[in-house]
């Protein structure tokens, strides 16, 4: 059905842009996935832009509905049926906030929550609304937001185009319409001049991915406000920019133009994508800003008012997520590595990744395992204790490994029924899901032992998962409270010793608590012992475990992995 225009930007307008926006992102995904060599050519920002938007608009939808609830049968209750601007255009900013994704995702967020600064600002009234000019002002303010939150701006970016865009529509004069117009054109221009602005973009012969994502952003803001898709046609503003913008396929690098060459000439580049969402103070995340840009590239920090979304891409990515913990409190923190075969900034020239065969989705408990399954190529999703992961971020992760078939470790037994779902949504897009219904990291360390990519599906998983289930689980933990357990009453202090899920050991020393568990757990034999460290476990637990494990059993192994802010004092596995 056709959109009515809108002739002011007012509550209704940023509802009609966000959905229209949001379908023109989703028909333009594909595409902008297939462009995406810049920063890192993994070949998900049209998905990051559009999972960003989808966020944006289920906050802003809520808002909606949270007023026609309140304003009752007919209106009775007396409250407005629809949001003022600003809670409307705040909903928006923030819903992009909490739901950035990838380094596109996060710069879409600041985009867009600079300008519901200006627009909440040049609202006055229930009713109110602005105009054409007070649109100019909230661009311009958009994109200067934008590039401030980069640590270091890049031009042939989507940053250029965002300025373009402001640049274009400070110098229109009329209403909304007039002005979207002009910042759509103004960015069309700048986008179709990328690749001659930045290396890599010219010789893989594309334009860049997030640029092209923000015209169809602004193709959607011209189409609330005239009811024309901007360049004709029925293919909307995905098909519009297609026809507008000259694109060669990614497939075929061409010689580049002329332009500075942001980039290093080899493969190498930080191994892994770390984001997350911190509550913190102005001055602790100006420290933390310092403390990134040491650690690696592709900084990029947004939001204000104590919530923050950081992105970065490091080498250690522990120590990215204990930078969040020392500014603030971190949340929804999800690390990815980037694989053998993506090519990070020094990848000039090369196609974005193809998509992969098979992968690995696990869920972990610590950024130390977060590192280690990283390393051995899985996609981790960061459980941090009392903030399990939702199936949606579930499938976010099954997305983001980019494969056709994808094996799932939920690693706690409590999130076997998240992960069936989030298996289920992923199986409805087309990718082949196998859930193994781990119960511990240890668990998952053990299946991603025997994980062979080159054998068959079936066989594969089969092998996963006997290797998970040959691997007795435990873990330590201090009592919160008194309380009864399998193994007696424990009181508040007490080390618990849990085996398989139940408490089976009940003591006051960490150390010893851990030798009476473990040697429990090889009365039914045994070939290797894990042992995962927690931040807070004792520093000589290790060695001393070690050297226990050695004299009074002669044919098992010990390794020693460092767990971080897990949860657990201590996690331990039988093999």
């Amino acid at each position: 059905m056709p959109q009515v225009p809108q002739t002011f930007f007012d509550a209704l307008a940023v509802r009609t842009w966000c959905g229209l926006a949001l379908a023109a992102l989703g028909r333009a995904r594909e595409e902008i996935d297939a462009i995406n060599v810049y920063p890192v050519a993994d070949g998900d920002t049209g998905t990051n832009l559009y999972l960003t938007l989808e966020s944006a608009c289920a906050a802003v939808e809520a808002a909606f509905a949270g007023h026609e609830a309140g304003a009752g049968p007919g209106g009775t209750s007396g409250a407005p049926a629809v949001p003022t601007l600003a809670d409307a255009t705040r909903a928006m900013a923030h819903g992009a906030l909490i739901g950035a994704r990838g380094n596109s995702g996060t710069i879409l967020a600041q985009l867009l929550r600079g300008m519901a600064q200006v627009l909440a600002a040049e609202a006055d009234g229930e009713s109110a609304h602005i105009d054409g000019p007070g649109l100019c002002l909230a661009l311009r303010h958009a994109a200067d937001a934008a590039r401030q939150a980069v640590a270091h701006p890049v031009e042939g970016t989507v940053l250029t185009v965002a300025s373009a865009a402001a640049d274009a529509a400070t110098e229109a004069q009329g209403d909304c319409g007039t002005v979207a117009r002009a910042a759509y054109e103004g960015a069309s221009a700048a986008l179709a001049a990328t690749p001659g602005q930045l290396a890599v973009l010219g010789r893989a012969g594309v334009v860049d991915a997030g640029g092209r994502g923000l015209v169809a952003v602004l193709g959607a803001l011209v189409e609330t406000f005239t009811g024309e898709v901007p360049g004709g046609g029925a293919t909307g503003v995905a098909g519009a920019a297609r026809v507008r913008v000259p694109v060669r396929s990614a497939v075929a690098p061409a010689s580049a133009p002329g332009g500075p060459d942001e980039c290093a000439d080899d493969d190498s580049g930080p191994a892994f994508e770390v984001i997350y969402l911190l509550e913190a103070e102005d001055a602790a995340v100006g420290r933390l800003r310092e403390r990134l840009d040491r650690l690696g590239d592709s900084l990029v920090v947004v939001g204000g008012d104590g919530l923050w979304n950081v992105h970065v891409h490091v080498d250690d990515a522990g120590a990215a997520v204990e930078a969040g913990v020392e500014a603030g409190r971190p949340y929804r923190i999800r690390i990815t590595h980037f694989g053998i075969g993506d090519v990070h900034t020094g990848g000039v020239g090369r196609p974005p990744r193809e998509r992969v065969q098979r992968a690995v989705v696990a869920v972990v408990p610590g950024v130390g395992l977060a590192g280690l399954y990283g390393e051995a190529g899985a996609t981790t999703v960061l459980a941090r204790p009392g903030e399990p992961p939702a199936s949606g971020e579930l499938v976010e992760a099954v997305r983001r490994a980019h494969a056709r078939e994808v094996v799932l470790l939920p690693n706690d037994a409590d999130l076997r029924h998240t992960a069936a779902a989030a298996a289920e949504q992923a199986r409805t897009e087309g990718i082949r899901v196998a859930l193994i219904p781990t119960r511990s990291a240890v668990q998952g360390i053990a299946a991603l032992a025997v994980h062979e990519p080159e054998r068959r599906f079936d066989e594969d998983v089969v092998a996963m998962t006997s290797a998970a289930g040959a691997t007795r689980y435990a873990e330590l933990a201090v009592a919160e409270r008194q309380s009864w357990t399998m193994a007696g009453i424990c009181q508040t202090g007490d080390v618990l010793g849990l085996i398989d899920g139940d408490v089976a050991v009940i003591g006051s020393d960490v150390t010893a608590t851990a030798e009476a568990v473990i040697d429990r757990m090889l009365q039914a034999g045994g070939e290797m012992v894990t042992l995962v460290l927690g931040d807070e476990a004792p520093e000589s637990i290790a060695a001393h475990l070690e050297a226990r494990v050695r004299e009074g059993y002669l044919a098992v192994d010990t390794v020693v992995y460092r767990g971080g802010r897990q949860g657990a004092l201590l996690l331990i596995g039988v093999e």
